[in-house]
């Protein structure tokens, strides 16, 4: 009897163990799939007219012919580098590829309660956030005009070159799960500009917010740290995330943030499309740590993200929204949109004509230590710029502003009231600015309703599309 039930103890292990490595095989497939799939998603050529104006997050560009009688009325992006496009097309590039651009990453450690090691496939929301929160810290810290030295130095990226990687890749993944070896990818580090982020004090500042973004537990605003944060609705790692979930996660990690660097900022969620003026200035005005009275709070003594999930139309976008978000995105002090298309978002930061220009997350890169001193900054800056219609965004979006002080959002609040008055098609503004707080106006609810507003709805009992309760 106890020999029957060593043999059956021993099959029920081989057969567990088994289970194992098939779970294994299947885990290590899917990653090197995922980053083959998704490193031929950037390789396409974006075309801008050259008699239009380009819009990125405020600043305006022009692109035009040196030959003014010239037939052709447009370029794409290998066209950059010719003299025949002149106008500040450089000014652009330099622009765009210095914003902060953070995609998906594979082989960092596990997120919080599973055994997941990338986010790819699931991960694009969260990383459309930290984009956007990125660039609101690109603002507090290094103003709208910075850019980034190395940024006309960024190399387009190669589809050929990364899919016969990331063949290569599979083929060792699959190899080395036979033989019992986890396969370790080694990227080779860029040394071009290492030297002159330490000597340079708005690089130093450029290093540092990358870092909080980085893919470990301990980063500040990482996504092991968002994810751990969205475990509060319900939502664990490998779950897709709504942008207006994702704002409220991007508003607790500011919040629970311990980096000195990041107690000098706040961030506001509106709660029903709607701006309560009183509690963007009290979080501005919020209790900081100072050498005088610590119970005396200190006025506007911090900037606010201001952060706004809107939904623009029913299950599609509706077109009357189109100046709208053109009118938002032509704005200095907006940081920008989390958006996309249905189950696929994108970073919104600038607009052509009839054509959002987005950062694309979908992307899947190596892990990359930021703890190091020295840790390589090009995979974190993107040199192609991509376009979409406007008429194939997602309606469910979440819209962001930076605000400095007190001063600064009443002139934002004020500015945008103006851009919101609807036109005579729509019925109502994506959104609306309140005076007073929230609380004035009998907004009465759970605490955990008040956190997470588009999640649990007891009067609806069906979905409703991007994490929204249509009012």
């Amino acid at each position: 009897m106890c020999c029957d039930g060593f043999y059956l103890s021993a099959a029920d292990e081989m057969e567990t163990k088994g289970t194992d490595e098939v779970d294994k095989l299947k885990s290590r497939f899917m990653s090197a799939w995922h980053n083959m799939k998704y490193s031929w998603v950037l390789k396409t050529k974006t075309s801008f007219s050259r008699n239009s104006p380009v819009f990125v997050l405020g600043k305006c560009y022009h692109f035009k012919a040196d030959d003014e009688e010239s037939p052709t009325e447009s370029c794409t992006t290998d066209d950059f580098d010719h003299d025949a496009v002149m106008g500040n097309v450089d000014d652009f590039r330099r622009d765009f590829a210095s914003r902060v651009w953070l995609t998906y990453r594979e082989e960092f450690a596990a997120l919080p309660d599973s055994a997941v090691t990338s986010d790819c496939g699931w991960g694009c929301t969260l990383r459309a956030g930290q984009m956007m929160l990125a660039q609101a810290l690109l603002l507090h810290f290094l103003g709208r005009d910075w850019t980034w030295s190395e940024a006309l130095t960024l190399e387009a990226l190669d589809t050929e070159t990364r899919t016969s990687s990331a063949a290569r890749r599979l083929v060792a993944s699959l190899e080395a799960s036979f033989q019992g070896d986890r396969p370790r990818v080694s990227e080779p580090l860029c040394q071009g500009g290492a030297e002159e982020a330490h000597s340079h004090l708005k690089e130093v500042y450029h290093r540092t917010i990358i870092s909080w973004f980085g893919d470990t537990s301990s980063a500040q605003l990482g996504v092991h740290r968002l994810v751990h944060l969205g475990m509060t609705s319900g939502k664990r790692a490998g779950d897709w995330y709504g942008p207006a979930v994702v704002a409220h996660i991007l508003r607790k990690a500011v919040e629970e943030a311990t980096d000195p660097g990041l107690k000098g900022i706040n961030v506001y969620v509106a709660q029903d499309c709607t701006v309560y003026s009183a509690d963007v200035i009290e979080s501005h005005s919020a209790q900081v740590d100072t050498c005088g009275d610590p119970e005396e709070p200190v006025a506007d003594s911090r900037a606010v993200i201001i952060l706004i999930p809107v939904r623009l139309g029913g299950e599609k976008i509706n077109p009357d929204y189109f100046n709208f978000v053109k009118g938002i995105l032509s704005l200095e002090y907006c940081i920008g949109i989390i958006g996309g298309k249905p189950k696929q978002a994108y970073y919104f930061v600038g607009f052509q004509d009839d054509s959002l220009i987005y950062m694309d997350p979908h992307y899947c890169q190596s892990f990359v230590d930021v703890s190091t001193s020295d840790f390589p900054l090009q995979s974190f800056h993107c040199p192609s710029p991509k376009k979409m219609p406007f008429i194939k965004m997602d309606p469910s979006c979440t819209i962001g502003f930076y605000s400095k002080s007190v001063q600064d959002y009443e002139r934002i609040s004020n500015e945008l009231s103006k851009v919101l008055q609807p036109s005579l098609k729509e019925k109502y503004p994506a959104f609306t600015f309140m005076k007073g707080h929230g609380r004035d106006y009998e907004l009465s609810a759970p605490v955990e309703k008040k956190e997470w507003p588009f999640i649990r709805d007891k009067r609806k009992t069906g979905t409703t599309a991007g994490d929204f309760v249509l009012l």
